[in-house]
C-alpha cells in the first residue's frame, strides 16, 4: 500500500467515524420480557417499622412502582414517540453520541442544545420540541423559533458508555459542543446535574451570555451548528 493510498484510506475511515448516521429505536421483545421477569422476581425487604420515610422508601411504594414497570408501562408507546422524531448517532471524542435533531420550519431559528438531567433521558424533552420548533402554533412568533438538538449525554440512553475515566462535566461539555464549529455559540439548556455541563460550556465560549427563556437557563450562541 502506498503512502498516498494509506492516507486516503485513513481519511475515509475518519470521515466515516465522523458521519452523522440515522438511528432507529427497536428494543428486542426478548429484552423487554426478561426485564419484566427480573422485576417480578425481585426479592423485596420486609416492611418498615415506621409510617414515614425515615427508614427509606416504604415497601408499599416500591411494590407499587415494581407493579407499574412490570405490568403497566408501555415501552412500545414510548419507542414510537422516540421514532416519530429524527434520531441520529455520530462519534465525538471517540464515543458514539446519540441525539435528536429537529429543524424548525422558520429558517432564521436559533439552534438550541437541550441537555437532560440525572436520572433522566431525552424522553423527558420530547414534549418541548414542538413548541420550540413551531412557536407560531403555540401563541408565539417566528422570532421565538429554535432548531432543537437533544443529545443523550455519554453513558446514558443510546449514547456510548465511556470505557475509561475522565468523562467529567468539562469533557462532556467539550464533546457536546463539538457540534459547534466556531466560538460563536448556539443556545443550550440544562437541568440539575447538567447545569455543570452548561457552565463549562459557557467558560469554553466566554463571549456567550446567559438568558432566561420560559424558566429554563439558556446560553445564547449565535452561529450555525454542525447541523446547519
Amino acid at each position: 500500500m502506498t503512502d498516498t493510498s494509506a492516507t486516503q484510506q485513513g481519511s475515509k475511515q475518519a470521515a466515516d467515524k465522523n458521519a452523522i448516521r440515522p438511528f432507529h429505536v427497536d428494543v428486542p421483545e426478548a429484552e423487554l420480557t426478561d426485564l419484566r421477569r427480573r422485576i417480578v422476581a425481585t426479592r423485596l425487604p420486609e416492611r418498615e417499622t415506621v409510617t414515614d420515610f425515615s427508614q427509606g422508601v416504604p415497601l408499599a411504594t416500591v411494590q407499587k412502582l415494581a407493579r407499574y414497570w412490570a405490568t403497566e408501562y408501555d415501552w412500545r408507546k414510548v419507542e414510537a414517540r422516540l421514532n416519530a422524531v429524527p434520531n441520529f448517532i455520530t462519534e465525538i471524542d471517540g464515543l458514539d453520541i446519540h441525539f435528536i435533531h429537529v429543524r424548525s420550519k422558520h429558517e432564521d431559528a436559533l439552534p438550541v442544545i437541550v441537555t437532560h438531567g440525572w436520572p433522566g433521558s431525552v424522553i423527558e424533552q420530547i414534549k418541548i420540541i414542538e413548541p420550540l420548533t413551531n412557536p407560531t402554533a403555540h401563541g408565539g412568533s417566528a422570532a421565538d423559533a429554535f432548531h432543537v438538538v437533544i443529545p443523550s449525554i455519554p453513558g446514558y440512553g443510546f449514547s456510548g458508555k465511556p470505557t475509561t475515566t475522565g468523562w467529567d462535566a468539562a469533557r462532556i461539555a467539550r464533546a457536546l459542543f463539538a457540534f459547534v464549529p466556531t466560538r460563536r455559540i448556539v443556545p443550550t439548556t440544562s437541568t440539575r446535574i447538567t447545569a455543570s455541563i452548561t457552565a463549562y460550556s459557557a467558560m469554553s465560549w466566554p463571549s456567550s451570555s446567559f438568558h432566561r427563556f420560559r424558566g429554563r437557563l439558556l446560553i445564547i450562541l449565535l452561529s450555525q451548528t454542525k447541523f446547519g
